[in-house]
């Protein structure tokens, strides 16, 4: 069977090293980036998903960040929903469509503070899009693509896993409400958040080309 590497076309997550030490047994392209999406028995994950917790390396979730003066209008520009009343501190869900309706993507918009805002993408160059459209506009903002690699903790124990490392203040966290935290030094966005029903968190480095095995497991 043909495999999928690395290469100029596609980039690794920090978490790399220790995917392929837990035995990741395949991958697929995500936003020009290699997601892992098995270790070889479905069944196990799927039960830790339901009954216990799972950790999953997310990094091909691209964050695109617009800050400047014109900032949230253009976030708002983009997005279907309104997010006037958005504070900082919170984040929501809002689809994205293009001038035809036609949804092309549908992130977690994360209000850092008044004038920064993040997209936190599917797979899709919405960097582009938001880029296009500010320039048509003669918005005064800047839009670039941070140093950050999400992990998501999910399942029914992540409330209690996340806690252990970090403390029960995340426990008070609301769903899409996040806040600063760090693990060895290294600069940290927790958010109640993921892609399940069964509640997690998806916590998000910053500012970190890559870790070692040692280092990642720890997350």
């Amino acid at each position: 069977m043909a495999e999928i590497g690395p290469n100029t076309r596609l980039r690794v997550s920090p978490f790399y090293e220790a995917t392929i030490g837990e035995g990741v047994t395949a991958f697929s392209p995500y936003n020009a980036m290699l997601m892992p999406v098995s270790y070889g028995d479905p069944d196990a994950e799927y039960d830790r998903l339901m009954n216990g917790v799972a950790q999953w390396d997310v990094s091909v979730e691209r964050q695109v960040e617009i800050k400047g003066p014109d900032a949230a209008h253009l976030v708002q520009l983009i997005s279907v929903r309104d997010l006037s009343a958005i504070d900082v501190g919170k984040g929501k869900y809002i689809p994205m469509c293009d001038h035809r309706g036609v949804l092309i993507n549908d992130p977690v918009v994360l209000k850092h503070e008044d004038g920064t805002y993040w997209l936190s993408i599917g797979d899709n160059n919405i960097l582009m899009w938001a880029r296009a459209i500010a320039a048509e506009r003669g918005l005064k903002v800047e839009i670039c693509e941070p140093d950050v690699s999400p992990m998501a903790v999910q399942g029914p124990k992540a409330e209690d896993a996340v806690a252990a490392v970090f403390g029960d203040w995340v426990r008070a966290l609301k769903y899409f409400w996040f806040a600063p935290a760090e693990i060895n030094g290294i600069p940290l966005i927790i958010q109640r958040s993921g892609y399940s029903k069964q509640g997690g968190f998806e916590i998000y480095l910053r500012d970190v080309c890559g870790l070692s095995r040692s280092e990642s497991k720890t997350l």
